[in-house]
C-alpha cells in the first residue's frame, strides 16, 4: 500500500471511491458533484493537495486538503474502498495531511463531518481534533465541526 500525490488519471477513482461512501449514508450534494466532477480546478488550481491510497497500483482510498483562506486547509473528501475500512489506511491518510499540513507551515486543519459516522469521528478525535461551535457550510449533512490545531515542529 502506498500514499502518492493525486495524477489526472486517479480523477475516476477520486469520484467513483467518494460517490460510493457518500451515497451509502448521505445523498450527493451539489457542492460534492462541483468538487468531484472537477478536482483539478475545485481543490489544485486553488492551492490544495490531493493524495490517493494504491493497493497495488490500484486506487483504494483518497482524501483531500482544501486550501482556506486562514492558510490552514480543509480536510475533505476522505474514503476508504469498502473492504478496506478498519484496516488502518484511514489513519494514514489522515497523517499524510497532517504531515503535509505542517511541511507547508498551516496553522490547522479544519473537518467538516456528521455525528453518524462513529468511526470516523473516533478517528478525528484519536488523531487530535476537537470540536468547535457550529459555523456556515455548503453541505446539509454537516453537522460537527472539528480542527487540529498544527504547531511547528
Amino acid at each position: 500500500m502506498e500514499i502518492v500525490q493525486f495524477r489526472p488519471e486517479h480523477a475516476e477513482a477520486f469520484r467513483t471511491l467518494n460517490e460510493a461512501w457518500i451515497a451509502r449514508h448521505f445523498t450527493l450534494e451539489p457542492k460534492d458533484r462541483e468538487v468531484l466532477e472537477d478536482p483539478q480546478g475545485q481543490i489544485l488550481a486553488k492551492g490544495g493537495k490531493i493524495f490517493m491510497a494504491l493497493d497495488h497500483g490500484r486506487p483504494v482510498g483518497c482524501v483531500a486538503m482544501v486550501a482556506m483562506a486562514d492558510g490552514g486547509y480543509e480536510v475533505a473528501k476522505m474514503t476508504v474502498a469498502e473492504g478496506l475500512r478498519g484496516s488502518g489506511l484511514g489513519r494514514s491518510l489522515m497523517q499524510r495531511c497532517i504531515d503535509e499540513g505542517r511541511r507547508l507551515g498551516a496553522p490547522r486543519l479544519y473537518l467538516e463531518t456528521n455525528s453518524s459516522l462513529t468511526p470516523a469521528l473516533a478517528l478525528y478525535r484519536a488523531m487530535g481534533f476537537r470540536e468547535l461551535e457550529p459555523s456556515d457550510t455548503e453541505y446539509a449533512r454537516c453537522d460537527v465541526w472539528m480542527e487540529r490545531p498544527l504547531p511547528p515542529l
